[in-house]
């Protein structure tokens, strides 16, 4: 029986043939693995990215505090916080680890933004997440935000040189996976029963770029930041998808 190539992802460009005449994959030349993350200050016109400590609490706990609800905590592992105490001592567990690595995420001036992690870290085979993503509501849907997340994933591609950045939720997180899909993130698929957070189950949708389609997507970032893309009042002339698919 000839062998096959069933899934798209696998197709042309994507193997080669081995000495048998089966497809294996392309040669990854000199490859040595990628280096670990440590924490790291990035600096951007509308956003800073530092590592997040549990002196963050008290600001990032106000800037929280305008989802009332709750609702914006839906998805995440952790939360909504009572109090800021209970938001310091979980920043006081988690905070410092190596994986995940959390990030504070803000503006130049010092108004929080959330908080990001790099997670999941395989140095060995180039593979990370960006994950933990809590974006307070004054920021949610700004360039502050969308510059924030773009130097964690710029610093993960570029700077550290890994070959595939992952972004997963749960599968009914309609707005993650949005925002997955806004930022250039190709969707693979669902594992059904990934995991049991909350008391409950959690089928996890997963998403990816690679090193060979982070440019594309970072040159279609770029120009959703730039000045002329924003009218007078703020407004974007075009949206991030629009301008990826142009590109």
């Amino acid at each position: 029986m000839p062998n096959e190539i069933v899934d798209p992802a696998a197709g042309a460009g994507r193997h080669r043939p081995s000495e048998h005449g089966d497809p294996i994959g392309l040669p990854v030349a000199d490859w040595r693995g990628a280096p670990v993350p440590a924490p790291v200050t990035l600096t951007g016109r509308h956003a800073v990215v530092e590592p997040l400590t549990a002196g963050h609490a008290a600001a990032l706990f106000a800037a929280y505090a305008a989802d009332a609800s709750g609702r914006l905590w839906t998805y995440m592992g952790k939360g909504p916080f009572a109090e800021a105490g209970s938001l310091t001592a979980w920043l006081e567990e988690v905070c410092g680890a190596p994986d995940p690595l959390f990030f504070h995420l803000r503006r130049p001036g010092g108004e929080p933004i959330g908080m990001a992690a790099l997670m999941r870290i395989q140095p060995a085979v180039g593979v990370i997440e960006i994950g933990h993503i809590a974006i307070v509501p004054a920021a949610q849907r700004t360039r502050a935000a969308t510059e924030a997340l773009t130097l964690m994933m710029a610093h993960a591609l570029d700077g550290l040189g890994y070959r595939r950045l992952e972004w997963k939720c749960d599968a009914l997180n309609a707005a993650s996976r949005r925002a997955a899909l806004r930022f250039g993130f190709r969707f693979e698929g669902i594992f059904l029963n990934a995991l049991v957070y909350k008391g409950r189950n959690r089928d996890t949708a997963w998403f990816a770029i690679t090193d060979a389609e982070w440019p594309s997507r970072r040159a279609a970032i770029q120009a959703w930041l730039d000045d002329a893309n924003f009218d007078e009042e703020g407004r974007q002339r075009r949206a991030l998808r629009t301008l990826r698919e142009g590109a």
